[in-house]
């Protein structure tokens, strides 16, 4: 298949374009290499892919929509992985402009490609768990209310999600809305927990805690992430429009995670408890019913695997044991 991914020198977006090309298709790969976080550190995902036979890069903001359509109209994807947004639920409470753009802007823009690519790609993008919002029931579940976000980032993606359907209701061509469950892994990003705590203890600072320490996430290892955007692409028995959960099924404590990689790092963690942030949820766990029936999705890697295997990954980019 030949498949635009945006995002790509991204954390998810590296991870699914170089699989893709492991696989044999063919991949664009789109990016703005903005500086939210580190960009050496993008180059370096980066680097991976165009070393690899069959992929071909692109600098490109997706909100520039004559841009991103003369690129789309010259490669004529079979699919559109949309993994491109401006991500962070703290960073939208400073910065609001910027996911209106990246996130609104931008997505209005790719799916104005689809809308008129010479063949219109099925549209696999990312939403996110944050949607849910304030829900108390547990699992949250596709069918849960999502009407009352916490923050600008979970409106951002709860309107990609409308829009998405606007635009298969009117136009007809396939959209697939993937709510991410707090993906981590090597490659990951500088600013979510995993990387935060790593640098912490290591350097001997405590990690700070909201909610005072009462944190539950659902902690998915981004190789399940993958199977399961790959999925999206490949299988036939999706409907048009489609929202689907993926995650790792399980409900895990905080401090459970702080444990493993103190373990891991030989660090006893000094720890900071903190009030609740604004925009932030006490909880998420995916019920992932919806994903193992129309993508036969099947998450293996719990923490206990998949935190050694980030801080080994860790260890050998920052050249530190």
């Amino acid at each position: 298949m030949r498949i635009v991914v945006t995002g790509a020198a991204g954390f998810i977006g590296f991870h699914v374009a170089r699989s893709l090309l492991a696989d044999g298709h063919k991949v664009l790969g789109i990016d703005c290499f903005n500086d939210y976080y580190s960009i050496e550190l993008k180059r370096s995902r980066h680097a991976l892919l165009e070393a690899e036979s069959g992929y071909e890069g692109l600098r490109l903001d997706i909100a520039d929509h004559d841009a991103l359509q003369a690129a789309i109209d010259r490669f004529r994807p079979e699919a559109i992985c949309h993994l491109a947004a401006q991500a962070g639920v703290r960073h939208s409470l400073e910065h609001p402009f910027v996911y209106q753009r990246s996130n609104l802007e931008g997505f209005l823009s790719v799916l104005e490609a689809c809308r008129h690519a010479p063949v219109q790609p099925r549209l696999v993008y990312a939403s996110s768990s944050s949607v849910y919002g304030g829900n108390t029931k547990m699992p949250f579940s596709e069918s849960d209310p999502v009407e009352t976000p916490l923050s600008l980032y979970a409106a951002t993606k709860r309107a990609n999600e409308l829009m998405a359907h606007s635009y298969t209701s009117l136009y007809g061509f396939q959209t697939i809305g993937l709510r991410f469950f707090s993906v981590y892994g090597p490659w990951g990003r500088p600013d979510m927990a995993l990387w935060l705590f790593t640098d912490w203890m290591l350097q001997g600072k405590p990690i700070q805690l909201f909610n005072h320490g009462k944190m539950k996430r659902d902690f998915t290892y981004i190789d399940d992430i993958v199977a399961g955007v790959k999925a999206s692409l490949m299988f036939d028995s999706l409907d048009d429009y489609e929202i689907i959960n993926l995650g790792n099924h399980r409900c895990e404590d905080l401090l459970d995670l702080v444990n493993i990689l103190g373990d891991e790092l030989g660090v006893k963690p000094k720890l900071e408890m903190l009030p609740m942030q604004p925009g932030d949820v006490p909880a998420a766990f995916a019920d992932i019913a919806r994903a193992q029936e129309k993508l036969a999705f099947s998450p293996e890697t719990p923490i206990s695997v998949g935190i050694p295997q980030f801080v080994r990954w860790y260890q050998r980019y920052h050249g530190v044991t």
